[in-house]
């Protein structure tokens, strides 16, 4: 953790002097080429950017603004009723939920630019200012979710496997200190894409039409030929800490979230189900959508690094195209594509935790109309009872 916290501050030290050089900036190029090295001819790169941009433009911007439609929506709702029907203070688990929420929200809303930019032809209107601001917006909001959904997993092993603990010593004003600081971190990784991202300028003059993408502004959120040693190893700083942390602490609370309701004598099976089907859910969830988005993000730098290489090289554009790693390209853009189902879907992680997000709250486990007092007095999050063996009988209850 040391070596990669040094690393971090490596990266963001080299992004302070980027931002004071502006003019590099500007044109996105940066230091001038090694002496005696040969420069990746311009044609080359237009050409291939050309090519590349054809997925986005024909497969990725309507998926995009269908899941800004659905996210707003859902997320939306969701922090509407976590304010009108919580009761206050909120418990811990509705606290990292409703920061989850809000980071889907805010995540929601950068990708309806981001289909308009998508949108054929490929160009950006927007300024330099608003290129960075959108890359940063995205990549932290990006890591808000993976932070929080790994917040609201430890609360439900502490709330099985430490009851006591949580009702003697977790209280709202804990969470929300830990919300704070996931906000901060997520702040913190995602700063280096201010000084990254950057504008490249059309390389041909007139109007950008779909006949002269060259005329065409691009926002390019990754950095430029001559710093892709440095965006690489944060995309791996961005992988390992924002994304790989965060499912081992995940994949340890659940580990012993479900060893603990496998000892459980206090639990129905319909009970263990639920559970069961929450924990899979979670992980099934995490799998499908952040795993392979971060892990095709860091192959596809790798491989820009490699034909930037062999650039130099090419006797001309069929040989530069020919030798594009396109598996690893399209692959990287339908993670990239897919990842934002995740947030689509939060909505239903939140159902599991606030009974207020139920559609029948009545129904739901630990929420009908003859609750005891002690019971009322958990009733956010803490709904199925637990009893483990070699444990004292009276565990308490269940925070989803």
């Amino acid at each position: 953790m040391r070596s990669g916290t040094g690393r971090l501050g490596q990266i963001l030290k080299m992004v302070a002097v980027r931002l004071a050089d502006a003019p590099s900036l500007r044109g996105g190029t940066g230091a001038p080429p090694q002496a005696g090295a040969r420069p990746c001819p311009a044609n080359f790169s237009a050409a291939i950017d050309h090519v590349l941009s054809g997925f986005q433009e024909n497969f990725l911007w309507p998926l995009l603004v269908g899941e800004f439609l659905v996210a707003v929506a859902s997320n939306g709702l969701a922090l509407y009723r976590f304010s009108t029907r919580e009761q206050r203070p909120w418990h811990p688990a509705v606290v990292f939920s409703a920061q989850l929420a809000i980071s889907d929200l805010l995540y929601a809303l950068t990708l309806l630019p981001l289909a308009a930019y998508f949108y054929p032809p490929k160009n950006w209107q927007y300024g330099e200012l608003a290129c960075r601001l959108e890359r940063f917006l995205f990549t932290c909001n990006l890591l808000g979710s993976v932070l929080f959904l790994a917040c609201i997993s430890l609360n439900r092993y502490l709330g099985i496997v430490h009851p006591f603990f949580v009702r003697s010593s977790l209280r709202p004003k804990h969470a929300w200190a830990v919300s704070a600081a996931g906000w901060a971190l997520a702040a913190l990784l995602a700063s280096p894409t201010l000084g990254f991202s950057h504008l490249k300028w059309p390389l041909e003059a007139g109007g950008c039409t779909a006949a002269q993408p060259m005329a065409c502004t691009r926002c390019m959120g990754t950095a430029g030929d001559h710093h892709l040693e440095a965006y690489a190893a944060y995309s791996m700083v961005l992988a390992v800490l924002g994304c790989g942390l965060p499912l081992l602490l995940t994949l340890a609370a659940y580990g012993a979230l479900g060893r603990a309701v496998l000892r459980s004598h206090g639990m129905t099976v319909a009970e263990k189900l639920r559970v069961v089907v929450l924990v899979a859910s979670g992980l099934a969830l995490y799998a499908s959508s952040y795993v392979p988005y971060y892990v095709t993000q860091v192959l596809n730098v790798h491989a820009r690094q490699r034909w930037r290489t062999r650039c130099p090289t090419f006797a001309n554009e069929a040989e530069a195209r020919a030798a594009l790693d396109w598996r690893t390209y399209v692959s990287h853009q339908v993670t990239r594509g897919l990842m934002p189902l995740a947030i689509c879907l939060h909505p239903l992680l939140y159902m599991a935790v606030a009974p207020s997000l139920g559609c029948c709250p009545q129904s739901c486990l630990g929420c009908t109309g003859s609750r005891t007092p002690e019971e009322d007095a958990g009733r956010s999050g803490q709904v199925l009872p637990l009893k483990i063996t070699a444990t004292p009988p009276h565990l308490g209850a269940l925070v989803p």
